[in-house]
């Protein structure tokens, strides 16, 4: 395809009918992790989904190049300076040839759509912030949900978000949402927001099963995994730390796309860095569940 290249093991895994899994790079840039977090959190997802039994696709724009499935020059790039490129952003980064795009939500599916991948696996998407009534703020990640015939696979919506909103507005895109093995909505860093999931499914069979029939009726599923109990924070250490950060944000007149890495790098300084370690373990669950998945579904008639 003009402007999109697929790299020859995802080629080949998709060609044959093999499970593949798009993955983001925004979170292995300089705009997701620190380093070296964000290189380990790079090797644990790639490895999670190899695991598995499907091949990782990273996507991300390289030289105004949409680029699905990375080698290792790709993969240190992605690892450096980048800017953060959401779906409305994919032609200026081809047009005006930027050096690396990090792929947000919005991004990798609509790149995963065209490239015939039919799984997405993240960490946590984005949503309604608080007082969108009067801002509008409400993230791309959403209407891409919604919009392309693809499976995401996050551990809920970042925790500083509505997340009561969030799901009011995935309802009304008429997105499935689907609590993985959990009747609650998890909150990221933390098993759950403490608000029911409109359905619960247990295993991957039963979600690959689900998303086909999804897929013949048009638009996307939101799998919601929460993160392993080991590796959980309590959810009242992240409501403290987070109603503080958004105070900053308001105060500091931090709006938009800006919101989301201030937020997250306020929350981790307030939580020494706690946070870190939870954000590889979920991303790694979040990887191993999306290509067990995806190999269900390539079994799936």
């Amino acid at each position: 395809m003009p402007n999109m290249t697929i790299s020859a093991p995802v080629s080949e895994a998709l060609q044959g009918g093999r499970p593949v899994v798009a993955l983001e790079s925004t979170i292995f840039s300089n705009l997701g992790l620190p380093s070296p977090a964000n290189e380990e959190a790079l090797a644990r997802t790639l490895a999670a989904v190899r695991d598995a039994g499907a091949e990782p696709a990273v996507t991300a724009i390289l030289d105004g190049v949409v680029h699905v499935g990375l080698d290792d020059s790709g993969y240190e790039r992605i690892l450096g300076e980048a800017t953060k490129t959401a779906e409305r952003d994919i032609a200026a980064a081809i047009a005006q040839r930027w050096s690396v795009g990090a792929t947000t939500v919005s991004a990798s599916l609509a790149i995963a759509q065209r490239a015939g991948i039919a799984v997405f696996a993240t960490g946590g998407i984005g949503g309604v912030h608080h007082g969108a009534q009067e801002s509008g703020d409400v993230s791309a990640d959403l209407g891409a949900i919604a919009r392309h015939r693809v499976l995401t696979v996050s551990a809920g919506a970042k925790a500083f978000l509505d997340i009561a909103g969030t799901l009011e507005h995935l309802e009304m895109l008429s997105v499935p949402v689907i609590g993985y093995q959990s009747d609650e909505f998890p909150m990221f860093y933390a098993r759950s927001s403490g608000l029911p999931v409109p359905l619960r499914l247990d295993t991957p069979r039963e979600v690959a099963t689900l998303v086909a029939e999804r897929f013949t009726w048009g638009g996307g599923v939101l799998l919601a995994v929460p993160v392993p109990a080991d590796d959980a924070l309590a959810s009242s250490a992240i409501q403290g730390a987070m109603s503080d950060a958004l105070d900053r944000a308001r105060t500091a007149g931090i709006s938009g796309a800006a919101v989301t890495p201030f937020v997250l790098a306020e929350i981790s300084k307030a939580l020494d860095g706690r946070n870190i370690p939870v954000n590889l373990a979920l991303s790694e669950n979040n990887a191993r569940v999306a290509a067990l998945v995806a190999v269900a579904m390539s079994k799936t008639p």
